[in-house]
C-alpha cells in the first residue's frame, strides 16, 4: 500500500480530497495550525475516511523523530508558505536539511513532489532540489514538470489563477540509498 505524507496540508482540500478518491492508499498529513485540522478532520468524519491520520506539529520536527527511514512512499508539498519577505526566508520549509531528511524517510524510487505559486520560492525549491545528492528531477531539463492529474486544485491557488498568477510544479524520485 502505497504511503503518501504531507508535510503542510493547509485547509486540507488535496489531502481530504485524494483520501476520499484513493480509499486503498493510507495519507499521512502534519499541519501546525490547528483551524486546517479541524477542517480536515470534520470533512473526513463526514465522508467517513479510513486512510487518513493526521499530526498537529511541527513539520520538520515530525520528519527527523517520528518518520522512520525509507518508511513513505511519496511526499507532497503543495504550496507551503512562501515567507515572501526576505528576512523570513529562513522559515521557508524547502531547505536543505528538510529536503535530505525527506530524501532519508523516501524509498528508493519514491517521489518528492512540489507546487508553488510564488515565483522566486519555486526558483529556490528548483535550487535545493536539484543540488540534493538523493533526487533526481523528473523534468529532462531540471526545471518544472506539468501539473499532475491527481492534484486537484486548492481555493488559494483557484484564486492565484484568477489574479493571473502561475503556478509551479517540480517532481523528483529519489534514487541513492
Amino acid at each position: 500500500m502505497r504511503r503518501p505524507w504531507f508535510p503542510c496540508f493547509g485547509a486540507g482540500e488535496v489531502i481530504g480530497s485524494l483520501a476520499l478518491a484513493n480509499p486503498k492508499i493510507d495519507y499521512l498529513g502534519i499541519e501546525v495550525h490547528r483551524s486546517g485540522i479541524g477542517r480536515l478532520l470534520l470533512r473526513a468524519e463526514h465522508s467517513q475516511l479510513k486512510n487518513l491520520r493526521v499530526i498537529c506539529h511541527d513539520a520538520v520536527e515530525v520528519l527527523q523523530s517520528a518518520i522512520g527511514e525509507a518508511s513513505l512512499d511519496e511526499v507532497l508539498v503543495f504550496f507551503p508558505d512562501p515567507w515572501h519577505k526576505k528576512r523570513h526566508h529562513k522559515r521557508r520549509l524547502i531547505e536543505p536539511q528538510f529536503v535530505a531528511s525527506i530524501g532519508q524517510a523516501l524509498r528508493v524510487g519514491g517521489v518528492l513532489r512540489l507546487a508553488t505559486d510564488w515565483h522566486a520560492y519555486a526558483q529556490q525549491m528548483l535550487q535545493v532540489c536539484n543540488a540534493s545528492p538523493r533526487f533526481a528531477s523528473l523534468s529532462a531539463d531540471r526545471g518544472y514538470v506539468p501539473r499532475p492529474d491527481f492534484r486537484p486544485p486548492t481555493r488559494f491557488e483557484q484564486r492565484g489563477e484568477r489574479l493571473g498568477h502561475a503556478v509551479w510544479d517540480l517532481a523528483y524520485v529519489r534514487f541513492h540509498t
